[in-house]
């Protein structure tokens, strides 16, 4: 099975967007000369996994931003894709998992949301965490988790600080 990494920001409170699902709280990080390894990483997989609310966000930003990796955007309604690289699929983590496998994906990066990343989760397919700890508190909104999930143990691979406060989080699944 490919790898599968969740890389995500993440507000001090446990949040990844606002209530509405906006990411606005993001833009003060962005533009600057840190980019918190998202270049290697992004280098580093070969395929893109997400919900399709986090699609239709990623959507307004302009064009399709992963043109030249294979996409899968995890759905219960049919919708048209915005582009040939990607598929839209009710299909289950697993069986979506198996089919990036045989089509030779090794590393895949699961953008969000927090219902695709804990339907990911609950089947044990998350390989690893790569969590940006931003030094702000949004005081509500979308946990890093949508959905309760079993009890996983994690090993620290790495911590990194960053002089604007953020703190990155590496973990490995011993489980998965």
């Amino acid at each position: 099975m490919p790898e599968i990494i969740y890389f995500v920001a993440m507000s001090l409170d446990g949040y990844i967007a606002t209530p509405d699902g906006g990411v606005g709280w993001l833009a003060p990080f962005e533009g600057g000369p840190e980019d918190y390894g998202y270049t290697g990483f992004y280098d580093s997989v070969d395929a893109i996994l997400l919900g399709s609310r986090t699609y239709e966000q990623v959507l307004t930003f302009g064009e399709w931003p992963y043109a030249e990796k294979p996409s899968w955007v995890l759905s219960s309604r049919e919708f048209e894709a915005a582009a040939p690289e990607i598929v839209v699929t009710g299909s289950s983590p697993s069986a979506v998992a198996e089919e990036m496998r045989a089509r030779g994906i090794r590393r895949a990066w699961l953008v969000g949301g927090a219902a695709v990343a804990s339907s990911f989760r609950n089947e044990g397919l998350i390989t690893e965490y790569i969590v940006s700890v931003m030094p702000v508190v949004l005081g509500g909104g979308i946990p890093l988790f949508g959905l309760p999930g079993p009890r996983e143990r994690l090993t620290l691979v790495s911590e990194e600080r960053y002089d604007d406060g953020v703190v990155q989080l590496i973990y490995r699944s011993t489980e998965a």
